[in-house]
Formats: C-alpha cells, structure tokens, sequence
C-alpha cells in the first residue's frame, strides 16, 4: 500500500465532434435532404388546394366514389328489379331520373353504376402504370437494340385504336372484370411506357447516374431507386390522364357488349340498352348514362390538369 493521497481520476465525456461535414449544432445532409422533402410535399398540396380547378374536380371525384362505395345505400329503390307498371316513365317525383324500358329506375342505376367503373378503370389504369413504367425504364436505361426492339412491338401494337386491341383480347379470352383490367391495363401500359421512356432518356444523362454507375451499382438499383424518384412526377401525371380514357374504354366495351355484363348496373350498357327507345322521345334513359360518364371523365381532367401544372413547370 502507498502512503500517497487518493488522486482524483478525470473522466472523459465524449463531446460530439465539429466537421465541415457536420458542424454541432447544424443538421445532417440526411435530415437537410428530409425536411426539403417535406416542404415540397407542403407546397404542392398548398398549389392544389388553391386551385379552383383541382378542387371543382376533387368535388366531382368524391361524389362519384361515394356512390361507388355506399351507392347501394341509399339509391331509392333496386337497380336491378324492376316494375313494368312503370317503364319507360318520364321523370317525375317518385323517379327523379324516370324508368327505363323493363321499369328500373335510372337514378338508382346511375348511382350503383359508379361502382364497378370505378373499380375496373383506377386498377386497370394502375397497372398500366406499372407496365409501362418497367417498360419504359428498361427502354430509356439500356437504350441501343433493347429499346429498337420494344420500341417497334409497342408502335405495332399501337398502330390500331386502343379500344379495338382491347376489343380483340376481350373477344378472345371473353368478357368479365378481370379481363377488362388485364387488357385495358396492358394496353394503357405501351402507351405509359412511352412517356416515360423520353423522361428516362433526359434523366440517364446527368451526373447522379454517371455517380452510381461509377460506385458499381447494379441496373436494377440504378433503374428504381435513383431514376425512378425523379421520374414520378410524369408517371402520377399519366395515371390520372389513363383513368379517363380508362373510363371511357370500359363504358365503350360495355357499350359493345364485351364489358360488365347485365342486369349489373353500369353506364355503358345502360346506354346501349336505351338509345334505341331516343326516337321514340325516351330521352332520360340515355342521358343519365351518358351525363354520368361525362362528368366522370371531366373530374379526372380536372384533377390531373391541376396535378399536372404543379409537378411538371
């Protein structure tokens, strides 16, 4: 034992330390990078929310979807049974929207119509998105024979009216909501992949890409995580312009015959139902119909006028 006095030990506290990267006190590029984020993301919704036009069409758009979803509900009567007491009645105040020739009441068809549009067209418009989006990003990365090869399928595919290829497809694997989605959705898919092949073209050029490919990433990430984030703005875009035309190509199917079979409510096959009984002065039967349509497809138009000013200037 040592006679000496007990020495007081210092204890070192490890004390955060300052570099031109990370100064103390200031934030990492990791949180700078994230709230930046948050900002645009706060004034994109800000620019929508100001826009009469986003609105009008958000307003349109929810009302559809309601009805989509509760239409069952409170429509005023059956859509599929009908009254032959009563068909063909003009509208009145017991059928705001009158009755159609077997005696089912238009209103009550119009508003459980949105249904099954409204479930066909948004996952066929999605899907198309997804095809077309891996489509078109194998086009514009690879470039060279990869993208000559799938650039002259999708011409020759698209050569003929959209509407008359997924004609040709429903005809052939026969009429049902699975195969409106499967068709449409690839269909809309060559037309997507176009668009963003030319947005991967003007992106494969800049230095972020150049830098990945330098680390040795792989294809796939460079394609998905560092292309792809900066492409997104075109693709939501395209999603919002593809649900009209889907809407339109499900009701002009249904229209034809190859769409949501009857007695199902739905708009197109009401209308092709109907607009015989015109000439006979039975207009409120096809109207309905085809006002429910329009103003569908004008909400959607809307909307992505409005999504479309704000994310591509």
């Amino acid at each position: 034992m040592s006679d000496e006095e007990p020495r007081d030990i210092p204890v070192v506290v490890p004390v955060p330390s300052s570099t031109p990267e990370h100064p103390i006190g200031m934030p990492s590029a990791a949180g700078v990078v994230e709230v930046s984020v948050r900002s645009v993301r706060r004034e994109y919704v800000h620019h929508l929310v100001r826009s009469k036009t986003f609105l009008v069409g958000a307003v349109l758009l929810l009302w559809w979807v309601g009805c989509a979803v509760c239409g069952t509900v409170f429509s005023p009567y059956d859509p599929v049974e009908g009254d032959l007491a009563v068909f063909n009645a003009a509208p009145s105040g017991a059928h705001w929207f009158g009755t159609d020739s077997l005696g089912r009441d238009v209103l009550s068809r119009v508003i459980t119509g949105a249904r099954d549009v409204l479930i066909v067209a948004p996952l066929a418009s999605l899907l198309g998105t997804a095809v077309g989006t891996c489509v078109g990003l194998v086009q514009g990365y690879f470039g060279g024979m990869t993208d000559n090869v799938i650039g002259r399928v999708v011409e020759a595919v698209l050569a003929l009216p959209v509407v008359i290829v997924a004609l040709l497809f429903v005809v052939a694997l026969g009429p049902s909501a699975p195969t409106l989605i499967v068709v449409i959705g690839i269909v809309f898919g060559l037309v997507v992949s176009r668009t963003v092949r030319t947005a991967v073209l003007q992106e494969g050029g800049l230095d972020y890409v150049a830098v990945a490919r330098l680390r040795g990433e792989r294809d796939s990430h460079i394609m998905f995580v560092e292309i792809l984030p900066n492409v997104l703005g075109p693709i939501l875009v395209e999603f919002t312009v593809r649900l009209g035309y889907a809407i339109f190509a499900v009701a002009t199917l249904s229209f034809l015959g190859f769409g949501i079979q009857p007695p199902t409510p739905d708009w197109g096959g009401d209308v092709a139902s109907s607009y015989q009984y015109l000439a006979a002065g039975y207009w409120w039967e096809t109207l309905f119909p085809v006002l429910a349509i329009a103003s569908l497809v004008v909400a959607i138009n809307l909307v992505a006028d409005a999504v479309e000013g704000v994310l591509i200037q």
